[in-house]
């Protein structure tokens, strides 16, 4: 059978299914409801493998990922985006809570009132800003916001936060913190204003395994299902735990180094400022890739002999959401067999409205 042409995006079964159990045990274990942000896969097939897994529905960024997540049978979602509702988007969420239970994000009286005058009676959380400062209320004023959401007509069922800062070396731990007080905080400004929260929702990647199960009831990882180099360069997993890479030919050798096809086109173009490349060799951890254009990702490569032209390496992507979202499917292989065992659609690809 003829080779796939490259640049394109593989995932290991195993390693994917490992993942997905690993934090399944991890939230039950600690009485944790766990629903996966499905932005970083948007995939049916993933998406049906968390549910399996214990999953209590799923976490989207944007109406259009939840009417495809909604359209492939997943019947519980929260849409964690303070959304500013008008009238077309009142009524793609009229017709989403056809077939699925809608909770929706909330940082704004105003958001609030948008919202109830579209979507009267929309469950909703509140966001709460714990330190990443981009979107969500302060926490001591999430009681009010609340109440005012209430006095709108919506059902506030609790509070939420993204702890974003997560992402920093060294930073999950003090970022945990944060976000516990933060939650904690806001649930007692809910009670104050007297309303009961039901949900006490954060978590990301980084930080899901330092999450103070005292303050939390549920969590909200997306990266984990395949992992990718900012995961490894934070240390929070091994290689071992990549699920996901672009697999890319040898075009060059000029300069003496290595040249290959994954330019940013599939692997994004994130670099945070701890990165130390623009992705990560899979099998060969002591290159780096220093130079990124579209079409080709230059590597300082470690060992005296080049790998052959034409061959091929496994690039693991800095942000592995931005990588999925750059392609129509994903090849499936189990292990070292390199033989695909399926292609999953990448369905919510640029979902972004």
């Amino acid at each position: 059978m003829a080779e796939r042409p490259t640049p394109y995006l593989q995932v290991d079964l195993e390693v994917l299914e490992g993942n997905l159990a690993e934090m399944a045990s991890f939230a039950s274990d600690r009485g944790l409801a766990l629903r996966p942000h499905a932005k970083t896969h948007k995939t049916a097939e993933i998406a049906g493998r968390q549910l399996q897994s214990g999953a209590v529905g799923l976490t989207v960024a944007t109406v259009a990922e939840a009417e495809v997540f909604a359209a492939s049978g997943v019947a519980d979602l929260f849409l964690a985006y303070p959304l500013w509702v008008d009238a077309a988007k009142g009524e793609r969420l009229r017709a989403l809570t056809e077939n699925a239970r809608l909770t929706v994000g909330i940082d704004s009286p105003e958001s609030a009132r948008a919202l109830a005058a579209q979507l009267p009676g929309a469950s909703v959380l509140v966001e709460v800003d714990s330190g990443q400062h981009r979107s969500g209320i302060a926490a001591a004023r999430a009681g009010a916001l609340a109440e005012s959401a209430r006095r709108a007509g919506l059902d506030v069922r609790g509070v939420f936060t993204f702890p974003g800062h997560s992402y920093a070396p060294d930073a999950m731990k003090d970022v945990a913190a944060q976000e516990s007080r933060a939650l904690a905080a806001a649930t007692a400004s809910l009670r104050e204003h007297g309303v009961e929260p039901q949900v006490v929702s954060g978590g990301s990647t980084p930080s899901a395994h330092q999450a103070d199960a005292s303050v939390l009831s549920e969590v909200r990882p997306g990266v984990y299902v395949f992992n990718d180099a900012q995961q490894w360069e934070l240390g929070v997993v091994s290689p071992e735990r990549i699920a996901l890479t672009a697999v890319g030919t040898v075009v060059s050798h000029a300069g003496g180094r290595v040249v290959l096809d994954t330019g940013s086109k599939v692997l994004g173009a994130d670099r945070a400022a701890y990165a130390s490349g623009f992705g990560r060799l899979l099998d060969h951890p002591d290159a780096r890739i220093p130079l990124q254009a579209e079409h080709h990702a230059v590597v300082e490569w470690p060992h005296d002999e080049l790998p052959a032209r034409g061959s091929r390496l496994r690039v693991v992507p800095n942000h592995v959401c931005v990588a999925v979202n750059l392609v129509d499917e994903l090849v499936v292989v189990r292990g070292s067999d390199p033989e695909p065992v399926d292609v999953w659609r990448v369905a919510a690809r640029g979902a972004n409205t």
